[in-house]
């Protein structure tokens, strides 16, 4: 079985998330997606993000309806950063079968370097990219290029998770930005100023 991990903070989460999964699994012929929120992004350590439940909630709530998306909360239940190589490692010793990708935003990608135990990471994935204009490839060091699956035709979408509190923020809509059971229960329990 093939099986894309897409992790992030998903706060929340939108269509661009959506897009990336459906093109990765479409590129990769993944069997499924598992989308897995982060307890605590390392990146965001001194950033205040809305609470797990909510996050998770959402989460489930937009992914519920796709046949291969899963939900899962395992950074949740561990605690200290939620670093991907330690779910990539657990990942790997539960399910010894599965072929795990890893799906990076084009945001992301040019990060990979930096990523914690990236090398390591690397040994246990193939990592699938979204192309973006202005995101070269080619300045990858070749660890991180060699283990790469570039989807340079992607769908892209712009959308980001930080716009769209802004947008909550200053009374704009988000509508079309969020899966519309997203939309409702962020209006529903006031989220982002909504």
């Amino acid at each position: 079985m093939k099986v894309g991990i897409f992790g992030g903070t998903f706060d929340p989460i939108h269509m661009g998330h959506l897009i990336l999964a459906e093109q990765a699994r479409e590129v990769a012929a993944l069997d499924q997606v598992w989308f897995i929120p982060a307890a605590e992004p390392p990146h965001k350590l001194d950033k205040q993000i809305t609470a797990a439940s909510h996050r998770v909630h959402m989460v489930h709530l937009a992914v519920r309806c796709h046949p291969c998306f899963h939900l899962s909360t395992m950074e949740l239940e561990r605690e200290g950063p939620s670093y991907t190589y330690d779910t990539l490692r657990v990942l790997r010793e539960s399910h010894p079968g599965v072929e795990f990708y890893l799906l990076v935003g084009a945001d992301m990608v040019k990060d990979l370097p930096n990523w914690y135990k990236i090398k390591e990471i690397l040994q246990f994935v193939q990592v699938i990219g979204l192309g973006r204009p202005g995101v070269e490839v080619e300045t990858l060091p070749a660890e991180v290029k060699n283990s790469l699956h570039w989807i340079p035709d992607a769908i892209e979408t712009n959308i980001s998770s930080t716009e769209i509190r802004q947008r909550l923020r200053q009374g704009k809509s988000v509508r079309y930005l969020v899966p519309d059971s997203v939309y409702q229960y962020m209006r529903e329990h006031g989220l982002y100023g909504s």
